[in-house]
């Protein structure tokens, strides 16, 4: 009889849109699906029970079902909020301890392999041992459990030994960083996305590197000789291509070299500029900078290798190449027109503003 007194009180309320109670509400996680529901018992205390069931498909016994959730809870809205169907006891995977022993076993002896390669064997095992064979897709999952407990690896455990104290040490497996893949990215204006690469260069026993950029958008290139390659010299190249480019620079795609690791990932980081990198062996991915790669070959680096001993005195003949490429050359891909007439058009520059034409001293 009190429950009935509460509900009818509750259900006054909600006639009347008492909106403090469903304010009180909003924080929930399910605060919509609680929302609904007031909507639906308000409806039903207007219309009855038959024209609610037709109207929102509903069955009395759900209706009736809430009505006594509200009750039992004293009028508190969170009552309504739709319970977990997650069953309280879940199916465990059991595993017969021949199967998972025989399982590790062969994964210490033959390192990495999947499901695919330890089914056959596994399944002449299981004859054997009159044992029920899993299925390929549950062989997988017991190699997953097997990993998160530790007793598997997808690398060798690397130990050291302290050259003080004589202990070993052993060395912590590193987690792989999940790298930014570009996918369906389209660059819209100039600077939104910059592809970078290295180029290996031998001459007379000397290896050198030319790090180069080029603009997707706009076909603005940059590039840069040193003497070893490393993040360092990564980091030292996008500085240096920061200062002369005539756009803010948003977005680099680069291959899964060292030197674009490190010092290289954190100037980007600290410039807000997000890091593309390409899916392993796949240097389509990076055609524009590729084929600026090898026209930077063809129309200045072999004619001018002699000067790769001194990289600064390389530089020096490079920078003025690049000028012309980017103010004088005309480009197809650009209706014959140059990288730097394509930018001012598109960001509205003067001459001014660009550093690379403060630079230029040819005429």
């Amino acid at each position: 009889m009190q429950n009935t007194f509460c509900l009818r009180k509750v259900f006054s309320r909600l006639a009347n849109h008492d909106l403090s109670k469903l304010a009180a509400t909003a924080a929930h996680p399910q605060s919509a699906a609680i929302r609904e529901r007031v909507k639906i018992l308000a409806f039903f205390e207007k219309h009855g029970p038959r024209v609610t069931t037709e109207a929102f498909g509903l069955s009395r016994a759900t209706i009736y079902a809430w009505r006594r959730a509200l009750a039992l809870a004293g009028g508190a809205l969170t009552a309504l909020a739709p319970q977990s169907k997650t069953p309280h006891n879940k199916r465990k995977r059991i595993i017969h301890p021949k199967i998972e022993e025989f399982i590790r076993d062969y994964r210490i002896e033959h390192p990495k392999v999947g499901q695919a390669t330890i089914k056959p064997h596994l399944d002449a095992f299981c004859a054997r041992e009159r044992l029920h064979a899993p299925s390929s897709a549950t062989l997988g999952r017991i190699i997953a459990d097997l990993k998160g407990k530790g007793v598997l690896r997808d690398s060798p455990l690397h130990l050291t030994v302290d050259a003080r104290t004589g202990k070993i040490i052993g060395g912590k497996i590193k987690k792989r960083r999940k790298k930014l893949r570009r996918k369906g990215y389209s660059p819209q204006v100039p600077g939104d996305l910059v592809q970078v690469d290295s180029v290996a260069i031998f001459i007379d026993g000397l290896k050198r590197y030319i790090v180069t950029a080029i603009d997707l958008k706009s076909r603005f290139a940059f590039a840069c000789a040193y003497g070893n390659l490393s993040s360092m010299s990564a980091r030292d190249f996008m500085d240096k291509f920061r200062k002369v480019a005539p756009f803010e620079i948003r977005h680099v795609q680069t291959d899964n070299g060292h030197e674009f690791e490190k010092l290289f990932r954190s100037y980007a980081e600290q410039n807000g500029i997000t890091h593309f990198f390409n899916y392993p062996r796949t240097p389509k991915s990076n055609a524009y900078v590729e084929r600026f790669n090898r026209t930077i070959q063809e129309q200045y680096v072999e004619w001018n290798k002699d000067k790769l001993g001194d990289p600064n005195e390389f530089n020096t003949g490079l920078m003025k190449y690049l000028i012309w490429y980017n103010t004088e050359k005309p480009h197809q891909g650009l209706s014959g027109g140059t990288p730097m007439q394509f930018v001012l058009d598109s960001l509205a520059l003067t001459p001014e503003k660009s550093s690379m034409l403060r630079y230029r001293t040819i005429s």
